[in-house]
């Protein structure tokens, strides 16, 4: 299937040659055309088009969603084993968003390939974010129909996940408030296999009324010494342990940005 200005074949951009090309033509296909077709072409004995849901994207839209989210889902459980059920659930909100899927369809240039009818077209529906990621969403249920899981987890993953899963991880960390630090860093080291972070007092100073604690992060692992990462202050041994947890973060990600390779990872030192 050519697009309207004759670019190079859409099949080859998803990565696949429908057998049945007509599942693809509905991915495109947006409701505003399928209108305008009954419109210009009705039924015999058909007094007006009757909306149906048979010729444009909707249907195809609300399973790809299905599929996107379960397929995500398997490669997020699958990439970052050892991260917990809320920063999972972030992950593939973000990577399943309107916004996300319309960066991919513009990069896929799909809003060429849209078939939309006149007043979607004048009205620049082929750069808008909300159709393009319909469209998405859509052309997954096409694959999944025509070929399989196959065919959609091998395009959902080289154009929806490994592109932004790593930096959106990174990111999520990075954003945690002051309660999640010691949470985000166990998440990460979890993901990475590297053991489970310990937190030690080092030190104590000051009157009764105003201690100021030093706390050392160390990831222990079976069988060998733990490793210090970072140490932290605080008028608190929970500040402490959360400002240690904080730079311990701050450190993994300047020595080893890739997050799902945990053997990137360089030795960290604890000098803080």
């Amino acid at each position: 299937m050519k697009n309207r200005s004759g670019v190079p074949d859409l099949e080859t951009v998803l990565g696949h040659r429908f057998q049945k090309p007509e599942l693809l033509q509905r991915a495109l296909t947006h409701r505003s055309q399928a209108y305008e077709q009954r419109l210009a072409h009705p039924e015999p004995g058909e007094d007006a088009p009757l909306d149906t849901a048979d010729s444009d994207n909707e249907q195809l839209e609300f399973l790809g969603d299905a599929i996107l989210g379960f397929l995500v889902a398997e490669e997020l459980c699958r990439t970052y084993p050892g991260l917990r059920e809320g920063a999972l659930t972030r992950l593939r909100a973000e990577l399943v968003s309107r916004h996300n899927l319309g960066l991919v369809a513009a990069r896929l240039n799909l809003g060429e390939f849209l078939l939309l009818g006149r007043g979607e077209e004048r009205s620049g529906g082929r750069r808008n974010s909300t159709l393009l990621a319909n469209c998405i969403e859509a052309v997954v249920a096409a694959l999944y129909l025509d070929g399989g899981i196959g065919p959609a987890r091998a395009f959902v993953l080289r154009e929806i996940i490994e592109p932004e899963a790593a930096g959106l991880c990174r990111k999520m960390l990075h954003r945690a408030t002051i309660s999640d630090y010691k949470s985000a860093l166990q998440e990460r080291l979890q993901a990475q296999k590297r053991g489970q972070p310990e937190y030690s007092v080092k030190a104590e100073s000051g009157p009764d009324h105003r201690k100021r604690f030093l706390v050392e992060v160390a990831v222990a692992k079976i069988g060998a010494p733990a490793k210090p990462l970072a140490r932290g202050l605080g008028n608190t041994k929970k500040k402490a342990e959360q400002e240690a947890a904080r730079r311990a973060i701050i450190k993994l990600e300047r020595v080893a940005p890739a997050a799902k390779d945990p053997e990137a990872v360089a030795e960290i030192d604890s000098d803080e």
